[in-house]
């Protein structure tokens, strides 16, 4: 993938944030469709923390689980805004303090957002790993897989790393049927032409 990268549309953080809480079991391409519009009404964390969990929720109603993502990003924007001065923490730590931000938006949000060191694994990167064979067959947990992956990459490579394996995932080492015959690394991959 020569161009790695978060596929997703935002311009700081906060909307970063936000995308990546909504992308949650959902395209980006769903996601990029719905935030334009969701960012306009609510452009900080303070504009989303005055609003109410309805209004929030109409503009989200097209991605998955929306009853869901509209408390939890009425509640990040709300402790965004009193505990954190309307700026979203650098701090793997401190963002899983937010709702709806688990480990791995975390991470998203401190590799794409902060530029640091972070592995985030998603479905994509878990199931490519296990196809490459750069994690055991054992490594049954995203947590897992994300220990065997920052214990054998460079640290300096762990965010571009993800959207590699991320991206490789989405477009070429598919779920279901992989393009085995146009993939660029079949001749080192030990799954190579098995679903």
């Amino acid at each position: 993938m020569p161009v790695a990268e978060s596929e997703l549309h935002y311009r700081n953080p906060f909307e970063l944030l936000v995308a990546v809480v909504l992308s949650a079991q959902c395209t980006d391409k769903r996601v990029n469709l719905v935030t334009p519009a969701l960012f306009e009404a609510y452009p900080t964390p303070q504009a989303m923390a005055e609003a109410t969990y309805t209004a929030i929720l109409s503009y989200i109603q097209s991605v998955s689980y929306p009853n869901n993502k509209a408390k939890h990003l009425l509640g990040l924007a709300q402790k965004l805004h009193q505990d954190f001065n309307g700026q979203v923490p650098d701090s793997l730590e401190l963002l899983q303090t937010l709702p709806g931000v688990g480990r791995k938006t975390a991470n998203v949000v401190m590799a794409v957002a902060f530029n640091q060191p972070a592995m985030p694994v998603d479905t994509h990167v878990f199931r490519v790993s296990h196809r490459l064979g750069l994690v055991a067959k054992t490594a049954n947990s995203p947590l897992q897989v994300e220990k065997e992956l920052t214990k054998h990459i460079a640290k300096e490579e762990w965010a571009v790393a993800h959207h590699w394996l991320l991206l490789h995932g989405r477009y070429v080492c598919v779920a279901r049927n992989p393009h085995c015959e146009t993939c660029g690394i079949a001749a080192f991959c030990p799954s190579k032409n098995k679903k």
